[in-house]
């Protein structure tokens, strides 16, 4: 199977309806809507089409504007279409993260080099929703509680599509960090997990010194 393959067989399997999810908590599952799992399938067969490793990018969660409308993590429907070159009829919505983290890709090389390296998910591949706002599966203490078991055989399994266990790079230094360390120590998934600063944040309260995080980046990638 090539890589592309495994990804949308994980994806298509994705599914918490078994779960007693905390009052007011809803999921983020764009693989259930087949116009965005069109995109999703158009999406990995053009880049991951073969067998090669790939290291991966741990985010937190898709949110409204970007994975969680276009399945893709960190894609909204702009760069979708004016980068990676699919076109779509979903609502043009700028996603900030979805923003800097194509500022890095199109710095990187462009999609095709970057894809080709790198898989980028997140520690859970669904998203979540309150009160119509984004919401971090470790806002709620027991929403992360209910969503442990899930998250550790989804990162499990993304393993066996082919992504390398030496090194993880994780998008957040704080919280999703602390869990990520807290689970791979218990689970032993990856010999090195490092963290960089998240998209969302850069481009909300360091946005003055994009390049020099765009950089940062780059140079952690493709030295570690």
């Amino acid at each position: 199977m090539t890589f592309a393959e495994h990804v949308l067989n994980f994806y298509q399997s994705l599914n918490l309806s078994h779960l007693k999810l905390p009052k007011g908590v809803r999921v983020l599952n764009p693989y259930q809507d087949s116009v965005a799992f069109s995109l999703t399938e158009k999406f990995f067969k053009k880049f991951y089409s073969d067998t090669k490793p790939r290291k991966i990018i741990i985010g937190i969660n898709p949110g409204r504007f970007g994975g969680g409308m276009t399945g893709i993590p960190f894609t909204d429907p702009i760069r979708l279409e004016n980068i990676c070159g699919i076109e779509n009829d979903l609502a043009k919505k700028p996603e900030l993260s979805s923003d800097f983290i194509y500022r890095m890709i199109e710095a990187f090389g462009g999609p095709e080099a970057f894809f080709g390296d790198y898989f980028i998910s997140s520690v859970s591949p669904l998203g979540f929703t309150k009160d119509e706002k984004n919401l971090n599966y470790y806002d709620i203490k027991e929403l992360q509680k209910v969503l442990e078991s899930f998250i550790l055989t989804s990162l499990r399994k993304q393993i066996t599509f082919g992504v390398s266990t030496h090194v993880a790079f994780c998008l957040g230094e704080g919280q999703n960090f602390k869990n990520l360390l807290a689970w791979n120590k218990k689970e032993e998934l990856f010999k090195e997990i490092i963290p960089l600063p998240h998209p969302r944040f850069i481009m909300q309260y360091r946005r003055k010194r994009l390049d020099e995080f765009v950089e940062m980046y780059i140079k952690i990638f493709k030295h570690s």
